[in-house]
Order: C-alpha cells, then sequence, then structure tokens
C-alpha cells in the first residue's frame, strides 16, 4: 500500500513518519490523524494559508490545485512550485507515495 511520508520538522515531527493513505483523506486529515499538530486556524476551508505544505513527491496523486487556494497560498511564506494548502490537497490515487514537507516557520 502506498504510503505519505512527512519529512521531519523539528516541532512538529522530529524523526518524520511515514502513513497509510486513502482516497478521499486530505493531507491534513492523515496528519491530525496521527497527531501531527499541523496549523488549521480557519478549519478546513480555505481562507488561510496555516497548513501549507510542499509536495516532495507523488504530486500526481494529489487533487489538482483551485483558483481559490492558489489565491490563498499566495499569502503563505515559503511558498515553492509544489506547495499546497494540505486541508485542500485530497488523495485522488495510490499510485506512489507522497512525500510531504512541512515548512519550518
Amino acid at each position: 500500500m502506498s504510503k505519505i511520508i512527512f519529512l521531519p520538522h523539528k516541532l512538529l515531527l522530529p524523526n518524520g513518519g511515514s502513513f497509510n493513505m486513502k482516497i478521499g483523506s486530505t493531507i491534513l486529515d492523515i496528519a491530525l490523524k496521527n497527531n501531527i499538530n499541523m496549523q488549521h486556524a480557519c478549519e478546513m476551508s480555505c481562507a488561510c494559508s496555516t497548513c501549507h505544505c510542499i509536495i516532495k513527491k507523488g504530486y500526481d496523486c494529489i487533487s489538482s490545485i483551485t483558483e481559490k487556494e492558489n489565491d490563498v497560498l499566495d499569502k503563505a511564506w515559503g511558498v515553492e512550485l509544489f506547495s499546497r494548502l494540505s486541508c485542500q490537497s485530497k488523495i485522488i490515487n495510490l499510485n506512489s507515495d507522497i512525500e510531504v514537507e512541512i515548512p519550518h516557520k
């Protein structure tokens, strides 16, 4: 089964972690279910950028970015080419592992 791999984050997940994923779950759903305390100030309504993450691998396994998400993401710190809001990034297939970096703020 494909996994979602969270890279080490000195405060949230010092050793990183690898977890099962299922279609329809968001990256934030999986993080919270596995006790990774990612910020999500807007309660997953795509109104803030606190759940910003960077997809390092497996970008094709998540839903496409919407115009609204792209607009909100413009307010995030440290945005990169494969940045997403974890609350909006749904798993759409299990073709490969997904590797996620939570930016240090």
